[in-house]
């Protein structure tokens, strides 16, 4: 039996605002011409989130060279890759700019495994907005999953928090996790308003036209399931699957010390795994 050796090696590119992209890959150092799936994480996430690398390896025993980045602005830093510490980054983030990563990395694996390579997204949430809009656009990804995704991103603040926004050039979002409040300049407000053609996550679903796998928990009480059913909605080719029991994150957490992947969340992968090796 071939004894399976997984290697991780990371990666550093410049992003939006010339802020750096901290990014690794996971993979079977024997199989070097596998597929790719490129992970995408969502608003307050990182690469190393909970259970992320335990992700990773499963993709990798499975014969998928997993990809995953923090963008440039989640205000993650490279001497400190556990948490959201740079606050003023943090802060000066937009949804433009998280595009021109994600761009940036594709082109990335592009460059480094040759045109035409097969590469597979999944985003979560805020990061399966984006993922939907790269995969309207961008003709070199093969599939499309979303974990939890959201339709719209302006469902991340109130509408009645806008006019304040303007005025005081900032809000406050809580982290659940550590209470801290953390900034949002006015910029990520603007950036929307001004493209609010190009950041339309459901008229990109409608544009969809690879393979698109929806999974959403419908214990989800960040981003309600009817937000799934909406996008399945916008793409009737998109298949939706429910994964019952399951919360925003499928039972990860941060930090997150066991060996093995949650069993919602090892559900999840299992039904990812299953669609990317569909024909």
């Amino acid at each position: 039996m071939k004894q399976i050796m997984i290697t991780q090696s990371g990666f550093s590119l410049n992003g939006a605002n010339s802020k750096l992209i901290i990014g690794d890959i996971t993979f079977d150092d024997k199989n070097p011409k596998t597929p790719i799936v490129l992970f995408v994480h969502g608003f307050k996430g990182f690469k190393d989130w909970g259970a992320h690398n335990l992700i990773a390896r499963y993709f990798a025993n499975n014969g998928y060279r997993y990809v995953k980045f923090n963008l440039s602005h989640s205000g993650v830093p490279a001497n400190n890759p556990k948490d959201v510490t740079d606050l003023e980054t943090f802060a000066d983030n937009t949804i433009s700019k998280e595009l021109f990563d994600l761009n940036a990395v594709v082109n990335f694996i592009e460059k480094a495994y040759g045109k035409g390579t097969e590469t597979n997204l999944i985003g979560h949430s805020r990061g399966g907005g984006l993922s939907i809009i790269e995969a309207a656009n961008d003709l070199r990804i093969n599939k499309l999953i979303t974990w939890s995704s959201i339709a719209d991103f302006s469902s991340l603040w109130k509408k009645e928090q806008e006019d304040g926004w303007k005025k005081t050039g900032k809000i406050y979002v809580t982290n659940a996790r550590t209470k801290e409040e953390m900034p949002l300049n006015k910029t990520l407000l603007e950036d929307f308003t001004k493209n609010t053609d190009t950041l339309n996550i459901v008229n990109a679903a409608k544009r969809v036209n690879i393979p698109w796998l929806i999974i959403h928990g419908d214990d989800d009480v960040n981003v309600p399931i009817e937000v799934a059913q909406q996008l399945a909605e916008a793409n009737p080719k998109s298949r939706l699957t429910k994964i019952e029991g399951a919360n925003h994150v499928y039972g990860a957490s941060q930090p997150y010390e066991s060996e093995s992947l949650p069993p919602l969340l090892l559900k999840v992968c299992e039904k990812c795994l299953a669609f990317l090796k569909e024909d």
